[in-house]
């Protein structure tokens, strides 16, 4: 399954992407692109996989997308090594422990470039004191590989033993920042090729006037690497966990000039044209913001209408793209106002279609 996965194969799969973008991006008057590489083993902090039991056997798998066809998956080269070392260990310690194993049937882990774990165990079986007796003991044994916690969960219930985030740390032009990441909640999977997104965007508006918004701000990611650029920093995201994060990223970073709001790029919008009222706002006076700079990350539906109007108004647009082709359709609007200034590939999910993409506009003089 994963034979095409091989340093060997890096090289020209990410030319392949380079030529697919070049391709794309062809109508629009956009310079080379500026290619950021991943490492090509080891790279991903996420993995899921489903478990199957076969008599005294059991084993993760994965699908094929398109065939359903399923495949047994011992080790997962993409993974982190962390991560493969605990996918060994958890099956090693769970195959013969009953209580552990009976109607286990999927397993996430999340680890960090700073060496942390997080193990989620999902069952078709509610968890009792006799399971949770049993998960502590996995939970010291998988302790040896790295600081590990771990979270059960069944309909209606979820059971942690430990903490339910890991505590990442990025080095952004020389400086550690720490970013609390929070079980099922969303964070980049490539630690390495984030810490260079997160540095292109730093270097794209050092020495910026004004503030800064952020729609889509996760848990701070950008925007807590981007704060000491600018006067001010206003941020939105809608997920209550991804803002109460932001909220402690913004305390563990010593960060003083940056907001975080809990509100749609729709509702932003809303508020920015004096269409509604919301009690989130209050304390806030919109009016003082100097609106020369907006970053978006937007899912992979892009930008909505609304959306490209709002950001069409600054004089600075930053857009972090993991959908080449709905970056492109947002284009053509924004392109009416703003200039292509910069273009970038950041690989953060070789061996794949998938293609991410950083775009800086500014206004046309």
């Amino acid at each position: 399954m994963f034979s095409h996965i091989h340093p060997d194969n890096y090289a020209s799969q990410l030319a392949k992407k380079k030529q697919d973008m070049a391709a794309l991006f062809a109508d629009f008057d956009v310079p080379d692109a500026e290619i950021f590489t991943s490492e090509p083993l080891n790279y991903r902090l996420r993995a899921e996989f489903r478990v199957w039991h076969d008599g005294d056997d059991v084993y993760y798998i994965m699908f094929n997308k398109e065939t359903r066809e399923k495949y047994r998956v011992d080790t997962f080269p993409v993974a982190s090594e962390i991560i493969n070392k605990a996918m060994s260990a958890l099956i090693t310690n769970i195959k013969d422990n009953e209580l552990l194993r009976r109607k286990l049937f999927q397993v996430d882990f999340l680890s960090t470039l700073s060496g942390e774990l997080l193990i989620s165990l999902l069952y078709h079986k509610q968890l009792d004191d006799e399971w949770q007796v049993e998960a502590e003991k996995l939970k010291l044994k998988l302790a040896t590989i790295a600081p590990t916690d771990i979270i059960g969960r069944a309909r209606k219930q979820k059971v942690v033993l430990g903490k339910e985030f890991v505590t990442e740390i990025l080095t952004v032009k020389g400086k550690q920042l720490k970013y609390q990441q929070v079980e099922n909640s969303f964070t980049q999977p490539n630690g390495g090729v984030n810490q260079k997104m997160l540095t292109w965007a730093s270097d794209a508006t050092e020495n910026s006037s004004g503030d800064l918004v952020e729609l889509y701000c996760g848990n701070g990611n950008f925007s807590i690497a981007l704060a000491p650029n600018f006067e001010k920093v206003l941020a939105t995201e809608i997920s209550k966990s991804s803002v109460t994060s932001a909220q402690i990223n913004i305390a563990d970073n010593n960060i003083d000039n940056l907001d975080i709001i809990r509100m749609s790029s729709e509702e932003f919008s809303q508020a920015m044209n004096g269409e509604r009222e919301f009690r989130r706002l209050q304390g806030f006076d919109l009016s003082s913001y100097s609106y020369d700079t907006v970053l978006v990350d937007p899912p992979r539906a892009g930008l909505d209408p609304a959306s490209e109007e709002l950001v069409s108004r600054f004089e600075k647009i930053i857009y972090i793209s993991c959908n080449p082709h709905t970056l492109h359709h947002n284009l053509k609007t924004l392109c009416k106002t703003h200039k292509v200034e910069n273009f970038a590939l950041f690989d953060q999910f070789p061996y794949t279609d998938h293609i991410e993409c950083g775009v800086i506009l500014t206004r046309h003089k």
